[in-house]
């Protein structure tokens, strides 16, 4: 299996423009309930693994990117190369395990949350945050490049699907109120932040952009420059979407007793 994405070229500057939000992070913790052994598949080079670490979890980074865990390793995490759909780790294993922002990189992405779920504790919990499908059409930097929508569409799931595969999960709106992280969700706030380059193409939704479509990229950054010079904020025009920027959403499953 490989993740739709590869982050290893990231590895030396993804933390320059992408940390921990806090957005993010309290809901999260509170929804994984009491601190106690984590799994944070996917987490890269362990920016949330670092912050639930402080808040009293015993993270383990789990990437498939060797360069990205060099960096979660430097912070004092515990890490291990593992792919999300083959977890290296006994059956009901840890306390919980986290997935963010990673399950639409993973192709065989029912096999990750089987996997989850797997060496979950009885009692514990898997959660997710997610970009479901429907969150896609209040990304507005995606009327700019339509040949890397499309590409973007078909990698994200509908929540109804990640719901499928954690029966009896429950699905919690969250909704970034700062940038901090990069992610597009958070990005769509601040429009301008996206025509800086080294920004910009720490998303991997610019970065396939850039390595596929790049002369739909210019000319899409281009018109995005042109319309905020000339004072037109792309998230202005219609106010059922200004209302959503950021958001997201927390998905929640516990292994039955």
């Amino acid at each position: 299996m490989a993740t739709s994405y590869d982050y290893q070229r990231q590895a030396e500057t993804y933390d320059r423009t992408r940390a921990a939000s806090p957005s993010v992070l309290d809901p999260l913790a509170a929804a994984l309930g009491s601190p106690g052994t984590v799994l944070d598949v996917g987490g890269g080079t362990g920016n949330y693994g670092a912050a639930l670490r402080d808040r009293g979890w015993r993270p383990v980074v789990a990437d498939r990117s060797p360069a990205m865990l060099d960096r979660a390793r430097a912070k004092g995490l515990a890490t291990a190369v593992a792919d999300a759909t083959a977890l290296p780790v006994p059956d009901g294993a840890v306390d919980a395990v986290a997935l963010v922002s990673m399950l639409h990189h993973v192709p065989d992405w029912p096999d990750a949350l089987a996997e989850a779920r797997r060496v979950v504790r009885p009692g514990g919990r898997v959660v997710l945050v997610a970009f479901g499908r429907e969150h896609l059409d209040v990304h507005w930097l995606t009327r700019y490049l339509p040949t890397a929508t499309a590409h973007f569409a078909s990698t994200h799931q509908a929540l109804a699907e990640i719901v499928a595969a954690l029966p009896g999960a429950t699905v919690t709106p969250l909704r970034y109120a700062d940038v901090v992280d990069g992610s597009m969700a958070a990005l769509c706030r601040r429009p301008e932040l996206l025509v800086e380059p080294e920004i910009a193409r720490q998303t991997s939704f610019v970065e396939w952009a850039a390595d596929h479509v790049p002369d739909e990229l210019a000319a899409g950054m281009a018109r995005l420059r042109a319309d905020l010079a000339a004072g037109r904020r792309p998230q202005d025009d219609d106010p059922s979407r200004r209302a959503r920027l950021g958001d997201a959403s927390l998905v929640t499953w516990s292994r039955p007793t």
